[in-house]
């Protein structure tokens, strides 16, 4: 069977025009998976095809790409599995990451955030047997983080990482999820305060599953992610907007049934943080503008009751 890939080339030894995209059309079988089709590419036809790999079994997580503009493992996607009425498949480098050629990424980034939320144990007394101890029950919850491969999947397709490189992201958090959860650490409170109160911590993510959808690992880096929120809330860390913000939403929906969404920017902002409210005020008008401002009386729904039932059986169900 005959398929197209095209392939997005980078060198940046070119002066100019140092990015194109390149087609190549191959002969493959039906167990064929990207990752074949690339070398096969690499060693017949292109030697100037720059890729990387190494144990073909989605154990290293070194060909991380993107496919039809979605991030995968190659070695674990079969061409077949994702070819649609024999058009060309696009295949071009991880987001988020810096390219060094072709479809090979630098991951310097990648790592200097996974060094920035302290990945190893932080023990605050010396072990008494010799080894500090955890039990089967809190090994089993690490397990999840503990199957991520660093393939920086999840990096790639993470949306607000496009916008915002301040951003720790979601591989870097789910490995701090791993060891504030981990029994034998012994700087919890100072995590949680740290990833609370960090520009581009734990409150920047926007819950747009991305990194839940295209995890190899099922890590699930989101759900770690508001897991972390949770635990920070609990501690006691309520002096971040997005706190607030989570706040305001859950009232105005509990009082309302509905979100009131003029009271819910107010208050994310701080109702005394004059210089934000300002920052806020262009945008305000430029709703007001477009007739997109949300009423200033909000909104109630119809069967605002019933919502206050659900409030009051989830609240009762957590006392």
């Amino acid at each position: 069977m005959e398929v197209k890939l095209n392939i997005k080339r980078f060198d940046p030894e070119l002066p100019s025009d140092n990015e194109w995209w390149q087609e190549y059309s191959i002969q493959i079988n039906s167990n064929t998976t990207i990752l074949d089709a690339l070398i096969k590419i690499r060693d017949e036809i292109d030697g100037t095809l720059a890729l990387r790999c190494a144990c073909r079994a989605s154990i290293c997580g070194s060909c991380g790409m993107r496919v039809n503009g979605r991030a995968r493992l190659v070695c674990k996607t079969r061409v077949e599995s994702i070819l649609k009425n024999n058009e060309p498949l696009n295949i071009e480098p991880l987001g988020n990451h810096s390219i060094i050629r072709d479809l090979v990424v630098s991951l310097d980034s990648f790592f200097s955030k996974i060094d920035q939320v302290t990945p190893y144990i932080v023990p605050d007394s010396e072990p008494e047997t010799g080894e500090f101890i955890a039990s089967n029950e809190s090994m089993e919850n690490l397990l999840t983080s503990m199957n991520c491969i660093m393939c920086g999947v999840c990096v790639s397709d993470c949306t607000v990482l496009e916008v915002d490189n301040k951003f720790i992201g979601p591989a870097a958090l789910a490995k701090a999820w791993r060891f504030v959860e981990d029994p034998r650490d012994g700087k919890k409170e100072e995590r949680l305060r740290y990833l609370n109160d960090q520009d581009g911590g734990i409150w920047d993510c926007t819950r747009c599953m991305q990194c839940v959808e295209v995890c190899p690992k099922g890590v699930a880096p989101m759900d770690r992610i508001m897991e972390m929120r949770e635990s920070a809330i609990e501690s006691g860390n309520k002096s971040t907007s997005g706190y607030k913000h989570t706040e305001s939403f859950y009232n105005s929906v509990k009082k309302h049934g509905r979100l009131d969404e003029t009271r819910l920017a107010v208050d994310s902002a701080g109702i005394t943080n004059i210089p934000r409210l300002l920052d806020l005020a262009p945008i305000g008008m430029k709703a007001l503008l477009k007739g997109k401002l949300p009423p200033l009386i909000p909104h109630k729904a119809e069967d605002k009751e019933k919502i206050k039932d659900i409030y009051k059986k989830v609240e009762e169900k957590k006392q």
